[in-house]
């Protein structure tokens, strides 16, 4: 049952029937929570058809909503807005229709594909966190979109060449001494960061050298020995020189072996991989093509330029004077490729930080301008930065803070809290581990995903824990709550059928408000991927719990002496927790069946 469907119907029969007239929209939104009811109907754009003042004209609606509808069982008026109180009887169809549906929050398949690039890091040094809240946010978005009938495919690109990954090469031929994952049992990506961290000790040490010889800063930045070294491995790399190649070939493999271990304790995974190093030459073609149409301009140099000053913004070179590429002739080249790759794709979500927001203006228009109309319906989903408190969480390099860290960080002070509370006395070892791992990154991931992708954001890890509050851990320990209600009800064979539901007449106010929040789980799903926020079902699946929380506080379940009532609250009870999980899944978090 679609009820704010029902209540629109409703309403515009009552405008014919009041005025005669019909509005195509009417607005109708939430009821604050300090008003009684459910629905709010803003009266002040239908004074215009009853000629009279808002409040006259929510009471007018409202009194026959209440006489004709069979829907609105009272309501109270506040200046122009209609607050709506729905019969107990609405509600229960709209449970019913709710405890049928075992797909209730997923949305069926539309026959759309969408594709979501997100993490896309650098094999030069670990992931760190901000890489956490892209890989979360993108993951979270592509499981959003699943939910909304998408098939959706997940994809990153790999920046595995350039100066930044010789550098690391340059400084593990000079003091690696055959180091390996193996012999120091590091994982690859740390090892690898490590000798980047290394290059750039060295290579101030020897600029500070040259400088006091003598040498400008400048000239000393070109000259120092290291980075001369890691100039000519990337020459060498570019020229195909096979023992450079099989350097690079062999590092790589180290990171990505680092990158997998991550990514799985993330809990994020990709259908497909790019790697620039495949992808680097790609875009040259398209652009030279657009040179030919005129969408493009050729400088003295022979450079190759888009001006784009008529669409507000500059002119950008695409093809440098010696004919090589720049990042964007490239990302004109990759985007082509994936439409190419996957031809049904109505477009592409690129999950990259805010300080990229005009490149990727500039890449959408310039694909526009190339005739691909599917660049209309590519989308840059923008993120802030994540700080952190002073001294909260321990960096390896001093100034970025690395993503294993954090999350054994996280799954370590989940243990701690979790041990001090009594709440593993009953679990097997093994048990309480899968559960402390579960509440640590439930906890890291639903702090980084509540907030809204375009702020900023600060992460508190000693709040993100809590067990009280706008937490993970809060809305996981409310679902084994439920949970442990669902086996305690099992084992008294109380079991719950439609014919149950239809002999409850009347509900307790908050268990009309839990329901209401419940019934809202689909239209949020479809928000979320609107909005391309995850933040949206972090606040329904709090919402939920919290709402979850007081209709237990008020109602002592077992308590209950009408079988068709305690088997309604037990089937309510079951509802809330598929939801519940059903939403943090989508935020891809777990939710344990004990706590």
């Amino acid at each position: 049952m679609n009820l704010d469907s029902t209540l629109r119907t409703e309403i515009q029969k009552a405008l014919t029937a009041l005025f005669n007239q019909t509005v195509e929209a009417v607005q109708l939104q939430p009821t604050n929570q300090e008003f009684e009811g459910s629905h709010t109907l803003v009266c002040f754009p239908l004074t215009k058809l009853s000629r009279k003042g808002p409040e006259e004209t929510a009471r007018l609606v409202g009194d026959y909503l209440v006489q004709h509808s069979g829907v609105v069982s009272r309501f109270n008026v506040v200046k122009g807005f209609l607050n709506l109180v729905l019969n107990d009887r609405v509600w229960l169809d709209v449970f019913q229709s709710i405890f049928v549906n075992p797909n209730y929050g997923q949305l069926s398949p539309n026959g759309e594909e969408i594709m979501i690039e997100y993490s896309s890091p650098n094999t030069n040094k670990p992931l760190h966190l901000g890489h956490l809240r892209n890989n979360f946010l993108g993951y979270s978005v592509a499981e959003i979109y699943k939910a909304n009938g998408y098939k959706v495919h997940k994809v990153q690109i790999i920046n595995d060449r350039g100066i930044h990954i010789c550098k690391s090469m340059a400084a593990w031929q000079l003091y690696g001494q055959g180091e390996n994952p193996e012999n120091t049992g590091m994982k690859g990506d740390h090892l690898v960061g490590k000798y980047y961290v290394e290059f750039d000790k060295k290579y101030k040490a020897e600029i500070a050298d040259l400088i006091g010889q003598g040498m400008s800063e400048e000239e000393a930045g070109k000259k120092a020995p290291i980075m001369q070294l890691a100039v000519e491995l990337l020459r060498k790399w570019e020229q195909r020189d096979p023992e450079t190649v099989a350097l690079w070939k062999t590092m790589n493999g180290w990171v990505y072996s680092g990158f997998d271990a991550t990514y799985k304790r993330m809990g994020v995974d990709f259908e497909k991989l790019y790697y620039e190093s495949d992808t680097y030459l790609l875009g040259k073609e398209e652009v030279l093509k657009g040179v030919e149409k005129g969408v493009f301009f050729k400088k003295e140099d022979g450079s190759v330029w888009v001006d784009l000053t008529a669409d507000g913004l500059d002119q950008k070179v695409l093809l440098r004077s010696d004919g090589t590429s720049v990042y964007m002739t490239q990302d004109i080249g990759t985007a082509i490729l994936r439409f190419t790759d996957f031809p049904k794709i109505m477009g592409q979500v690129y999950t990259v930080g805010n300080e990229q927001e005009y490149h990727f203006k500039v890449l959408f228009l310039i694909l526009q301008k190339l005739g691909f109309d599917w660049a209309k319906r590519c989308f840059h989903l923008s993120y802030g930065m994540v700080d952190l408190p002073t001294g909260k969480m321990k960096s390896r390099e001093g100034t970025v803070v690395d993503a294993d860290d954090l999350m054994q960080e996280m799954v370590d002070e989940a243990e701690k809290q979790t041990r001090e509370l009594g709440k593993v006395d009953e679990i097997t070892e093994e048990e309480a581990l899968k559960l402390f791992e579960m509440i640590g990154l439930g906890a890291l991931k639903f702090f980084l995903l509540k907030v809204d992708p375009k702020k900023r954001m600060l992460f508190d890890p000693n709040e993100s824990i809590q067990l009280q509050g706008f937490t993970g851990p809060f809305i996981q320990y409310t679902h084994a709550r439920i949970r442990a209600i669902i086996r305690k009800a099992e084992s008294m064979d109380i079991v719950c059928t439609e014919a149950d539901l239809k002999q409850v007449d009347a509900l307790e106010p908050a268990e009309r408000d839990a329901l209401n929040v419940l019934s809202l789980f689909e239209s949020r799903v479809k928000e979320a991927a609107r909005e391309y926020s995850p933040a949206v079902i972090a606040n329904y699946a709090f919402d939920l719990a919290k709402e979850y929380n007081k209709f237990y506080q008020n109602i002592p379940i077992f308590n209950e002496t009408n079988p068709a009532r305690l088997r309604f609250r037990i089937a309510f009870s079951k509802a809330t927790a598929d939801a519940i999980k059903k939403a943090m899944n989508l935020l891809g978090i777990a939710v344990p069946e004990k706590m």
